[in-house]
Formats: C-alpha cells, structure tokens, sequence
C-alpha cells in the first residue's frame, strides 16, 4: 500500500519540491530543495522527494551512466533487495533481462534466500546488492553466493554501511536488543559496521574489487547539486 501511495502521490510531491537549487538525476528532475534522511542526526539534503534516493543511490545511477554501457548492452541483470526507482525504470528497459529478488519483499520477480540463491551458476552479466550485506551474520556466503551466479567477465555494485576511518569491520553477533545494534552498528537491524577490510573479504570469495571515491570526480558544485556525499565509497566487483 505504502509503494502504491507513493507511486499516486509522486506527481502532487514533485510539485511542492519543483525548483532548481538540486538536481535528481535518476528522474532528470530539479528541486527546490532535497530532505534531510538518517537514524539518529540526520543528513541535510539526502533525500529526493521525487525519487526517495539517497546519496549512494545517485552516484549509482551518475556511475552507470557515465561509466558503464548498462543502459545499451543487452545484460542479464540479478538485483538483490530492489531499491523501489530502480526497480521501476531497470524494468522498463528493454535491453535487460532484469531479475529482481529477495527473502521478504512483495515487490520483487523471485523470494530467494541470499545465503542459497535458486539461481545456475554463472547466469548473470550483472548484479545489484546495495545494503542488504551488513543484516547477514555470514556475509562470507552471500558474497560467495552473489560470485558464483556472476557470468566470468560481468560486473557488479555492492554496498554496504561503510566508515572509512576504521581499517576492521566492527561486528558483534552477542548484540541482539535493537537499541544496542542501533548504538553500535547504526541501525537497530545492522550486525556490523564494515570497515576498509570490506574488500578484502569481497576479495576473499574471488571478486576483483578497490575503493572507488566516485563522487570525488566531481566539483563541490556538482556535489551540492546532485546531493552526493564526497566521501562515499562505490563497491565496483569484478569477476575474471
């Protein structure tokens, strides 16, 4: 209900916000002004009203269509845990074999169990897996999941909740309370939070992978415009 509330409502919300202070590039849109997003202290001008994006969610869509041919090549797309625009326009284009999936949500092609994906080896040209890692205990095997169905040569994004000032992933699985894994990990449903040793354990499963600043390709103009966050890491994977 609430998905198909914000699909009704999306033209009445792009109205109020239209403007030409920020700029959405998921829906070519400008906006007077962007919402503030986040647990806790909030994050000024992080949420586009048209789209609901977040900052990780623009320089995704900034890198796919500056740096790849995602939008051209025809590509078999796996897609974990859908963020709702993308699901929408990926969809839409008649280039992919796009494949949504996921263990809860009604919105998605295939209920699948990240830890056991119900997919062939080597199926994928492409994969999609954006904050689903840090919920998962064993995230070892979702990795290992997401590089098995990965076709040789295909690509994907991985993100997770990253802090780049610690070099070891801070997890701890005795934290149960949600108020605790809010404290410690951020979010009340968070097991860890991943430090820079995020690429070594995605290189540990067999994935080419460096810290991409992407963001940081932009001027401080670009970045106010597009509400990005400079210092936000974009997980590119490889596999040979």
């Amino acid at each position: 209900m609430l998905i198909q509330m914000s699909v009704w409502a999306r033209p009445l919300i792009y109205q109020f916000f239209k403007g030409d202070q920020f700029f959405d590039p998921i829906d070519g849109r400008s906006y007077r002004k962007f919402l503030p997003y986040g647990y806790g202290k909030q994050r000024e001008n992080a949420l586009s009203p048209g789209t609901l994006s977040l900052e990780r969610h623009r320089q995704m869509w900034l890198y796919l269509q500056n740096e790849t041919d995602f939008f051209i090549k025809n590509a078999k797309v796996l897609h974990i845990a859908p963020e709702q625009e993308f699901l929408r326009k990926f969809k839409r284009m008649s280039n992919l074999n796009y494949i949504s999936a996921d263990l809860y949500s009604p919105i998605v092609d295939v209920k699948a169990d990240i830890l056991n994906l119900p997919f062939e080896s080597e199926s994928f040209d492409v994969i999609f897996c954006n904050h689903v890692l840090e919920h998962i205990e064993d995230d070892a095997t979702a990795m290992s999941e997401l590089y098995r169905v990965l076709k040789p040569g295909g690509w994907g994004i991985i993100q997770v909740p990253m802090k780049n000032s610690l070099e070891k992933t801070y997890e701890d699985f005795t934290i149960k309370d949600p108020k605790e894994r809010q404290k410690h990990f951020g979010q009340y449903d968070h097991v860890r939070w991943y430090g820079m040793d995020y690429f070594d354990r995605l290189r540990n499963v067999g994935f080419e992978t460096e810290p991409n600043f992407y963001s940081k390709q932009f001027s401080d103009a670009e970045i106010l415009k597009y509400g990005l966050n400079h210092n936000e890491i974009l997980p590119v994977v490889y596999k040979k």
